[in-house]
């Protein structure tokens, strides 16, 4: 996650959209509902949806945001460390190949 937070993934340009869309649903407990619901899709934690859905009911727009690129930032974290899984059980698939080929 720290690589993430040293390259920039954390600006803010998008604020003035997520400010507009909030506004435009501010108290609307079916996009509370939904918001909910996409944060539990996407992995966060109860906790995690309950800071966030928090922080959004108060205004604080900008650390809403803020946590969910966290969130995402992890993702990618993770997503990385299974695609260096993948990529060597590949390397051991194509060994083991290569070595029952030579044998036969």
């Amino acid at each position: 996650m720290i690589y993430y937070e040293m390259q920039g993934a954390f600006h803010n340009h998008e604020l003035g959209i997520v400010k507009e869309i909030y506004e435009e649903h501010k108290g609307n407990a079916m996009d509370y509902e939904r918001m909910k619901q996409n944060l539990s899709d996407a992995g966060c934690g109860d906790a995690e949806i309950k800071e966030i859905l928090d922080l959004s009911e108060k205004g604080l727009i900008t650390e809403a945001l803020q946590k969910m690129k966290k969130g995402r930032c992890r993702l990618m974290e993770e997503l990385h460390e299974s695609g260096r899984k993948v990529d060597l059980l590949d390397f051991l698939i194509r060994q083991t190949e290569k070595e029952m080929q030579a044998t036969n």
